[in-house]
This record gives structure tokens, sequence and C-alpha cells, in this order.
């Protein structure tokens, strides 16, 4: 079962990068083309949604551009000692398959 921990309050997205950076999520999360799962560059890992949890989420609405937003979020794997982040953004540009591994991520973080 997922716990969000929702205690943390960020106005910018750069600084809840930061802090998370700062607690332990050192690692960068990337959804690669045609695939449902998170891949970690550095370790050459890629996780499927089974072997994450989802610690934390936040979603930043761009002062310049309302319609443009990202969400942040701070996922961890004990069965791979790893805690990273994974940073998605909406708008014009928002990619399918990003949406599909993001609603993921959202019914992960419900349970």
């Amino acid at each position: 079962m997922t716990k969000l921990n929702r205690v943390y309050n960020y106005n910018t997205l750069s600084e809840a990068v930061n802090d998370l950076q700062k607690r332990g999520y050192t690692y960068d999360f990337l959804i690669p083309e045609g695939k449902e799962c998170l891949y970690c560059q550095t370790h050459s890992l890629e996780l499927s949604p089974d072997e994450f949890l989802l610690d934390e989420i936040y979603r930043f609405q761009e002062m310049s551009d309302p319609d443009e937003e990202s969400i942040l979020f701070a996922i961890s794997s004990p069965m791979h000692h790893i805690k990273g982040l994974v940073i998605n953004s909406f708008g014009a540009n928002f990619d399918y398959r990003s949406s599909k591994l993001v609603e993921h991520l959202y019914k992960k973080s419900r349970q």
C-alpha cells in the first residue's frame, strides 16, 4: 500500500526538486517512448509500476501560462534500493504514453 506524504508545501517546482533531492530522492526517472515503465539512466534500470512506491506527489502551474502544468512524483523502490523523481509536464506538448503512466501513478497514490 502506498502512503503519500503531503506535509510539504512548495511554491515552485525547483524548490520541490531541491528539497526532495536533499531528502534522498537523487535519481531522475524518465518515461521511455513506447513503454509503460520508468527508466533510470544512472543505473540502466527499468522499473515496472509494481516495482516502485509513490511517496509524494506535487502539482505546479506556470504563472506565465496557466495552461502549462507540471507534476512531480517522488518514488522509491525498496526492491532496488533507489529513490528518485519523475517530472511530467501537461499542456500543449503532453504525450499520451506519459499520460498512461501518470494515470497509473495516480491510481497507486489512491491505494
